[in-house]
């Protein structure tokens, strides 16, 4: 038996201010990251500070929007079940809490590669998530 996620009402994220870039650009079906000028690493979630060095000096980069799971959880229970939780290692670094879409739940795979695809929220934003290749 096959556990096909299915499609759901997808809640509204809190948008921080100086988040706006980023959903700006997956509105345009982009995936950037905030890349640090000074230790020159990305980073994942979006922030005013690098998790790294705590430098302000920070600009956007648009990502690959490649990857491949790093770990993952099926929810099979609850109102849109079954859906996917994961954690995909971004090929350019960051990890990234994201979901697992249109696909069989259980054909999900520790290492399986993936790539960004955009699913709209209640209200019309654009939300990154990840589909295998």
């Amino acid at each position: 038996m096959t556990s096909t996620v299915v499609e759901r009402v997808i809640k509204d994220p809190a948008i921080n201010p100086g988040d706006e870039p980023y959903f700006e650009a997956a509105d345009r079906g982009q995936l950037v990251l905030r890349f640090c000028t000074s230790c020159r690493r990305p980073h994942h979630y979006p922030r005013a500070l690098c998790p790294f060095c705590w430098s302000t000096d920070l600009s956007w980069k648009e990502a690959a929007g490649t990857g491949e799971i790093y770990s993952y959880s099926v929810m099979r229970r609850g109102t849109g079940a079954p859906y996917c939780i994961a954690y995909v290692k971004l090929d350019d670094g960051p990890k990234m809490l994201t979901n697992i879409v249109d696909t069989d739940c259980d054909a999900i795979a520790i290492g399986q590669r993936v790539r960004v695809v955009f699913k709209r929220s209640e209200s019309g934003v654009a939300i990154p998530m990840f589909t295998p290749v």
